[in-house]
């Protein structure tokens, strides 16, 4: 196995950048807040702000007499279903990766850059989801698509040097994960592995598209990042 440059040595692991800590911190504490609510009012904004493919359906709220909501609230729901969870092993699952993948992507894209990207990932999580399982009923929450960007992302990264060149895409290590990411999804979606009744967690497809995201755009936010150091560059005297 190649060196990792990001090494224990260089970037301890309880030395997290604050972005990925505060980001675990907002995951913990909405959990928190729905613990505390009454079973009732957490499961109605489970489904309130959960992703729902049949909300975007017009014939299916056509045909049950039923309102998607205006443009800005079904735009919402595209992010707002990332920072909800079923319960804490579910959130507590997901701040690990993000504590371990989320570091890696933050140190390289700086903090805004980072968040943009997570809620890019988790966008293109739900909208895989959507056109996989239109006008399905069960809500879906969780912030695994947005982490699976992440850990596409981390894995073009870890095995270069901080500064150097992304790991390309057809390399024979992305491929090998990405089929081993590919199957364990394909194989969670045949068993139901996962599934539960209510609510359900974050689908395999979303898993899916959040991780193609993350991997295809680590490129283009990488090149984000470079630009003012460049600038600085052809402007100083």
């Amino acid at each position: 196995m190649a060196l990792f440059y990001q090494s224990a040595r260089r970037e301890p692991f309880l030395r997290a950048p604050p972005v990925v800590l505060l980001l675990i911190a907002l995951l913990i504490l909405i959990e928190a807040a729905l613990q505390f609510l009454p079973p009732a009012v957490s499961g109605a904004l489970l489904v309130e702000y959960g992703f729902t493919p049949a909300r975007y359906s017009q014939a299916f709220l056509s045909t049950h007499h039923l309102d998607g909501g205006g443009t800005f609230e079904k735009a919402f729901d595209f992010v707002s279903y990332t920072f909800l969870h079923g319960s804490w092993p579910h959130v507590l699952i997901n701040c690990v990766w993000l504590l371990a993948f989320g570091s890696v992507v933050a140190r390289r894209f700086g903090p805004l850059h980072f968040l943009l990207f997570f809620v890019i990932c988790g966008v293109a999580g739900a909208a895989a989801h959507l056109a996989l399982n239109w006008g399905s009923i069960a809500p879906v929450i969780g912030a695994s698509a947005a982490v699976s960007g992440l850990m596409a992302a981390a894995f073009r990264m870890m095995a270069v040097p901080p500064h150097g060149p992304l790991e390309p895409l057809f390399s024979r290590r992305i491929l090998v994960w990405s089929a081993i990411w590919v199957a364990m999804n394909v194989a969670a979606g045949l068993t139901g592995l996962g599934a539960g009744p209510g609510v359900q967690l974050i689908a395999w497809q979303a898993h899916l598209g959040g991780y193609f995201a993350g991997l295809l755009l680590a490129g283009p936010f990488d090149a984000l990042r470079q630009i003012p150091r460049e600038s600085v560059r052809r402007t100083a005297p």
